[in-house]
């Protein structure tokens, strides 16, 4: 599992403008929503589901909210730079400006589980990040995501 079979241009955000976690999972679930053809409450009900359960906040800046829906027929993720940090309930304490969101089917299974890590090694290095928060375009933060998949192909 890649990031590149994860996201695609459009489901890339460059500078998400929102002021709190709420109102960052509410955007994020209404883009998502439109590109996978789900209905966005649904889709926002599931996040703060598992919002409940455990912060998304991985620290550093990162948060990956996650979740599976039965009408989904395969796995989708959106990434979205914030304008501005915001505060996330993150283990570190941290606001966050960096967040991949990522939807699965119920059936995925271990395709879940290899997503989420693959989305947590590659925001797990700080030269990546540093990256992806020093662009402002969505054509150069989808490059920077998918990259990664092609540099480790070589």
């Amino acid at each position: 599992m890649e990031i590149i079979d994860l996201i695609n241009p459009e489901s890339v955000i460059p500078n998400l403008k929102v002021t709190s976690k709420k109102q960052a999972l509410q955007e994020l679930s209404k883009k998502i929503g439109a590109l996978v053809d789900q209905e966005e409450r649904v889709i926002f009900d599931l996040l703060l589901e598992r919002e409940k359960l455990g912060t998304t906040g991985v620290g550093d800046g990162i948060a990956i909210p996650h979740g599976k829906l039965d009408s989904l027929d395969k796995l989708c993720g959106l990434f979205a730079r914030l304008e501005r940090p915001v505060e996330f309930d993150a283990i570190d304490e941290r606001p966050v400006d960096l967040i991949f969101l990522l939807l699965a089917p119920e059936s995925a299974g271990a395709d879940h589980l290899k997503a989420l890590a693959r989305v947590s090694r590659l925001l797990r290095d700080k030269a990546v990040c540093d990256k992806l928060r020093g662009s402002d375009t969505a054509e150069a933060l989808y490059s920077l995501l998918t990259e990664q998949t092609e540099n480790r192909a070589a």
